[in-house]
């Protein structure tokens, strides 16, 4: 099964700059459609929001909740967006490994 990705204008941009193809959608601020009614149709597997800005603010607050009600992942951060494309990854190639925490920091005395 494939995938697409969607992103707004800005993210597009930078994203496409840097060999990644993907659909433009719009911002909750921008019309419809708009990012949330694409979540809300069951278009929308994962979500990488990072925010800038009050509108952005605002706009976040839609998608976080419409994440939250249709149970679609949300990451905020770069760190965590590299973290699950990490994960997924390693999951499609059959080699994550799970390991207690202490296996990662040092064994806890």
């Amino acid at each position: 099964m494939g995938f697409r990705v969607i992103a707004t204008r800005g993210t597009k941009r930078h994203l496409e700059e840097n060999g990644v193809q993907c659909e433009l959608v719009n911002k909750v601020l921008e019309g419809r459609p708009h990012i949330v009614d694409v979540m809300k149709n069951g278009e929308v597997a994962l979500v990488f929001n990072t925010t800038e800005g009050a509108k952005a603010l605002a706009d976040s607050k839609d998608i976080r909740r419409t994440a939250l009600l249709h149970h679609i992942p949300y990451y905020t951060t770069l760190a965590g967006a590299i973290a699950v494309t990490r994960a997924i990854k390693a999951l499609k190639a059959d080699i994550l490994k799970v390991a207690p925490l202490q296996a990662y920091v040092g064994r806890a005395s």
